[in-house]
C-alpha cells in the first residue's frame, strides 16, 4: 500500500508526514513538492518524492502512478477550483482508490466564501467516483498568531467577532487526525474536525493564563481591528483578509460542535492555554 501527501512541504502536510510515518513504513509513504529544491529536505528525511503541480494535470497524473491513497491538502486561494478539479481527474487517471481531503466547516452549508472552493471539490471527488473522507477541518490556532501576538505586545486582544464561536485546536492535531484517516479504514465520509467552540473572549482569558501576562480582551470596530494588525506590522491586504475571517465567525460559520477530532485522535485534545503556550513559546 502506497501514500501520498501533497503540500508535504507545507505545515500541515509535513505535520501529516511525521505522524503518518509512525504508522506506515517510509519507503511505502510519498510527499508531493512543486520542484526538487524543496523536496530535498523531504528526501533527506528518507521520504520519496514526487514532483507535481495543481496547476498542471499532467504533472499529477504521473506523480500519482501507483499511489493507493492520497491525502489531498487544499490549495492556496486563487484558482483553487480549476488546480483542484486537476488533482481529482489526476487521482481518476492514476487509479488511486482513496482519498482524504481537507476541507472546510459544513462545506455544503456554509456561507463563507471560503467554503465554496471546498464544496466544489467535494461535488468532483464524489463524482470522479473515488472512496473518500472529507475532512472539515475547523479553525487552527496558528491561524490566529497575528492576534496573539499584538495581544502579548500590547496587552490588549482586540476583536470584531463579538460573540462568535470557534472551534480552535493545533494544525499538528488536525493533521495527526489526517494521517490516522489515511491509515485507516473505518470511517465515514465526512468528519467535522472541531474542538469545542469558544469566543474570542474566552481565548483572551486562556492567552492570559498561558502568557502570565495581563490581557485585556477588547471588541472594536472594523477600522480598530485593521488598525491593531497594520500596526503589529501586518500588510493592510492580509488585515483585511483577517477582518474577513472576523465576520465569518461573527456569524457563527465556524461554530461547529462536534467530537469526531477527538474520537479519531482517541484522546483529548490540547487545553486551550496549553496550545496556546506551545505557540508562543516556540
Amino acid at each position: 500500500m502506497n501514500y501520498l501527501i501533497t503540500g508535504a512541504t507545507g505545515g500541515f502536510g509535513g505535520y501529516a508526514l511525521e505522524y503518518l510515518s509512525k504508522l506506515v513504513d517510509k519507503k511505502n509513504i510519498y510527499a508531493l513538492a512543486r520542484d526538487k529544491e524543496k523536496g530535498a529536505k523531504l528526501q533527506e528525511a528518507g521520504f520519496n518524492v514526487r514532483i507535481g503541480d495543481y496547476a498542471d494535470e499532467d504533472s499529477m497524473v504521473e506523480s500519482l502512478q501507483g499511489i493507493n491513497r492520497l491525502l489531498f491538502v487544499s490549495g492556496a486561494p486563487g484558482n483553487r477550483q480549476a488546480e483542484h478539479a486537476n488533482v481529482v481527474r489526476a487521482a481518476k487517471k492514476a487509479g488511486v482508490s482513496y482519498i482524504v481531503y481537507t476541507s472546510f466547516p459544513k462545506a455544503d452549508q456554509s456561507t463563507s466564501l471560503l467554503a465554496a472552493d471546498h464544496s466544489f471539490t467535494e461535488k468532483e471527488i464524489k463524482q470522479a467516483e473515488i472512496k473518500h473522507t472529507f475532512l472539515r477541518n475547523n479553525w487552527y490556532l496558528e491561524n490566529e498568531m497575528p492576534i496573539i501576538q499584538r495581544a502579548l505586545a500590547t496587552g490588549k486582544f482586540v476583536y470584531v467577532a463579538k460573540n462568535g464561536k470557534t472551534g480552535w485546536a493545533l494544525k499538528r492535531e488536525y493533521a495527526e487526525a489526517a494521517a490516522k484517516v489515511l491509515f485507516k479504514n473505518d470511517f465515514p465520509e465526512i468528519l467535522e474536525l472541531s474542538n469545542t467552540p469558544i469566543t474570542y473572549s474566552e481565548l483572551a482569558n486562556a492567552l492570559k493564563e498561558a502568557s502570565g501576562k495581563e490581557i485585556e480582551a477588547v471588541v472594536t470596530d472594523e477600522k480598530g481591528f485593521i488598525d491593531n494588525l497594520v500596526a503589529g506590522g501586518l500588510p493592510q491586504p492580509v488585515a483585511e483578509m483577517f477582518l474577513s475571517f472576523q465576520m465569518d465567525i461573527e456569524t457563527g460559520q465556524l461554530d461547529v460542535v462536534s467530537d469526531d477530532l477527538q474520537k479519531v485522535l482517541e484522546k483529548t485534545l490540547t487545553s486551550r492555554p496549553n496550545a496556546l503556550k506551545e505557540l508562543i513559546e516556540e
